[in-house]
């Protein structure tokens, strides 16, 4: 929370977040031209009842005012609705969009520049930062557009009475929606930034406080915690307040700057009527004019009140789309026949930390190969180097004779299979999540890979079979039933090369025993790695490596 975070300015934000608009753009150029004439009907309803004022004085009719005075109020309901309609029309589209470019990019970063990431942010990010970018694309974007071009359209006409009329009102519409928001937005940018990115950590602290209940519960902590979240909370209530203080700094300091242009313009505009530059009625309607017209650069001037929140809810989900990944995918698809694979000299290192040095293994077809080693030896990251989950320092990787990086990455994931040391499953049937390793595949096909497992009898004694739902990460199921239904799902895929990362290391003696006497009935003919602490893991392995501090023995 105390964490800066370096920003790009607003302007550029705002350029980044505008150039998302352009499929659309024909749609916000007509939100610009109805909400410019909505304004305009609004503000000239003040100015013909001025008309109307001196008509009354002239002794001249003013049935007509009226007319005008009811048409221009009809037409400033509807045009704002319209424009309203297409601001949101685009800004909901845009959010779907910037979902799915969202998605696309978690889908590029990981799983390397996802490792270690604080999950309670990104789930921040894609839901309430992607969010609060409507109110820039449905309440910003058009409104400045719109501020521009109402007040152009106002200096012409305050103008033409008088041309000093005109400079003063510029002035005017530029200090309270230009100079004003400008200020308050590089006064309050970092604090707005700072506000979201508590806000994720917030949310990292509360996930991760959800999923250790049980431990909480167990070892008395749960005061501890709940100290720790109110401590946030405070913090984070702070940081609103301080930006509701500058909110209403900000909104006294623009109806100062208002109240006081609009007397400046009645002396200004009075001055000029005494040295005979201007009729009495024009220097009335001039000021009737400049006092109805703030309307559009009051509502730009309100927007930097939510808009430092809202562009730093922008910063983070275009920092996002804009991060590199650690390893970029090679698209395509080629003709390549498993032969093997080769680790030659392979070292790598997360950051200043060296996990493996000068590794050598060759893996022949249809061999099962052990890698034994103590927690934190390298073991699991041999197997991410495997699947170029990451790319090695120095060394090389072959499959087939064929480096890993020049291998198109769905080749690469149709040679091979993985199963992790916990399991994943989704909030979702058995049959689903078993067919996660090969989508659409059929029940016959789901029900075959789950026999293989071991599986298979243990989901026909469920309630609904197949169609029974697990619990949210799995928890209605015990560690050996998830990890078998990992298991199922690789041998769905039915890949060349199967890779175990420790599959029975939360297990106990029962359930691995099945496992591996699943493994070892159904494995024959495919290259299996078996990772594993375990001894007696490596019961069924044909060549075992031991791993010691990241090398090879």
């Amino acid at each position: 929370m105390e964490q800066t975070v370096k920003r790009r300015s607003s302007i550029k934000i705002m350029a980044s977040m505008i150039g998302l608009v352009k499929p659309l753009a024909h749609i916000m150029a007509a939100a610009v031209i109805l909400g410019t004439l909505g304004y305009l009907c609004a503000i000239f309803l003040t100015i013909t009842a001025g008309y109307a004022l001196k008509a009354v004085l002239d002794g001249q009719e003013v049935t007509g005012f009226f007319k005008i005075l009811v048409i221009l109020a009809v037409a400033r309901g509807i045009l704002h609705y319209a424009e309203q309609y297409c601001n949101h029309f685009i800004a909901f589209k845009l959010l779907a969009i910037i979902r799915h470019q969202i998605f696309a990019a978690l889908r590029k970063l990981c799983p390397a520049k996802l490792d270690g990431r604080e999950k309670g942010n990104l789930i921040s990010i894609i839901t309430t930062d992607i969010e609060l970018l409507e109110v820039f694309y449905a309440h910003t974007i058009s409104p400045i557009m719109i501020a521009i071009l109402t007040s152009l359209i106002m200096v012409v006409f305050i103008g033409h009475f008088h041309v000093y009329a005109g400079i003063f009102a510029a002035c005017a519409y530029i200090i309270v929606g230009a100079a004003i928001p400008l200020y308050n937005g590089k006064k309050g940018g970092q604090k707005g930034m700072e506000f979201r990115t508590g806000f994720g950590d917030l949310n990292s602290f509360v996930l991760e406080s959800l999923r250790g209940l049980d431990e909480t519960i167990q070892y008395g902590a749960g005061e501890d915690r709940k100290e720790r979240m109110d401590e946030r909370s405070i913090q984070l209530g702070k940081l609103q307040k301080n930006l509701n203080k500058m909110e209403a700094l900000q909104r006294a300091m623009t109806d100062l700057v208002i109240l006081c242009c609009s007397f400046g313009m009645l002396f200004l505009t009075f001055n000029l009527y005494q040295k005979g530059q201007m009729q009495f009625m024009d220097m009335v309607i001039v000021t009737i004019a400049m006092m109805g017209s703030f309307g559009p650069v009051t509502a730009l001037s309100s927007l930097s009140n939510n808009l430092n929140q809202t562009l730093a809810s922008g910063e983070r989900v275009l920092s996002l789309l804009e991060e590199e990944p650690v390893v970029s995918e090679i698209e395509g698809e080629e003709e390549l026949s498993f032969n093997g694979v080769k680790v030659d000299d392979v070292t790598f290192a997360y950051e200043e930390e060296t996990i493996l040095k000068d590794c050598t293994i060759s893996m022949k077809p249809g061999k099962v190969i052990g890698i034994h080693g103590k927690s934190g030896s390298g073991k699991s990251t041999l197997l991410k180097l495997l699947m170029r989950f990451w790319d090695v320092n120095d060394g090389k990787i072959s499959i087939s004779d064929k480096n890993v990086k020049d291998i198109k990455t769905k080749t690469l994931r149709n040679m091979q299979s993985y199963v992790t040391q916990e399991t994943e499953l989704f909030h979702d049937s058995i049959a689903n999540n078993i067919a996660i390793g090969k989508p659409g595949a059929s029940r016959e096909e789901i029900m075959e890979a789950a026999k293989k497992a071991s599986i298979h009898d243990f989901i026909l004694s469920l309630p609904d079979g197949y169609d029974t739902k697990v619990g949210e990460l799995g928890d209605t199921l015990s560690g050996g039933e998830k990890q078998r239904i990992g298991i199922a799902r690789a041998f769905l895929h039915d890949a060349p090369m199967l890779l175990l990362d420790e599959p029975t290391s939360n297990l106990d003696s029962l359930n691995e025993g099945i496992i591996l006497k699943a493994l070892e009935k159904e494995c024959e003919g495919k290259t299996v790695v078996l990772v594993s602490h375990r001894e007696s893991t490596m019961g069924f392995a044909d060549e075992i490596y031991d791993m010691d501090c990241g090398r090879i023995s």
